[in-house]
């Protein structure tokens, strides 16, 4: 039993899912760490497969991620085939930029990347920079979340990666330093940006 009053939070049930609901509307800009991981192919994999064996697929991809992502982040959003994950300085002990590229690869790795081969197939993406973080909706109906373009950039960096691949953002790569040794520079067409956006890769696909 966990202490009196304690609702753990289905963002992470390590933290008080009631400190959340009574955080009031709005919310305040900081710096903040996105992830976003998600199966690749699972729109053919889903036409393909009785709708049992589909729900199952996701339930173990769900479970892994939150078992990984739980340590140093709040899960934001479950939607579809991707997982969204949240990395809020002072929240967790640890420095969130090196964590969030730790269970990226954590995360990869028990999707069986560096075996022969991974039971299913994902690619993540990271960056990290201001945003918007708190409760938005309308009266009770709300959800603490990160709103902004570190937020969008992260998202759209979604086509970029491939299986096994996590693509970081530039901005994110200078913050990690000697951490995001072992990638390789690639510059990007994003939806709904006017520019190129450059990136790091790292792969963990070994086939």
């Amino acid at each position: 039993m966990g202490p009196m009053g304690f609702s753990p939070s289905r963002k992470n049930p390590q933290l008080c899912g009631r400190c959340f609901e009574m955080i009031p509307m709005g919310g305040h800009e900081m710096e903040v760490g996105v992830l976003f991981a998600d199966i690749r192919g699972f729109t053919t994999f889903a036409e393909n497969e009785e709708p049992d064996q589909v729900v199952d697929l996701l339930n173990r991809f769900y479970g892994c991620a939150v078992e990984v992502l739980c340590q140093h982040s709040i899960v934001d959003k479950l939607v579809g085939d991707e997982v969204m994950a949240l990395y809020l300085p002072g929240l967790f002990e640890g420095d969130p930029v090196s964590d969030m590229l730790a269970d990226a690869e954590a995360l990869l790795v028990a999707a069986g990347y560096g075996d022969d081969d991974p039971w299913v197939e994902v690619g993540v993406r990271l960056d990290y920079g201001p945003a918007f973080v708190g409760n938005v909706g309308s009266g009770e109906v709300k959800d603490f979340t990160a709103i902004g373009d570190v937020v969008n950039t992260a998202a759209r960096l979604q086509s970029a990666a491939g299986s096994g691949e996590i693509v970081i953002a530039a901005a994110l790569g200078e913050r990690l330093g000697s951490d995001a040794s072992e990638t390789s520079p690639r510059e990007l067409n994003l939806k709904g940006k006017s520019r190129p956006e450059k990136a790091l890769v790292r792969s963990l696909d070994r086939r």
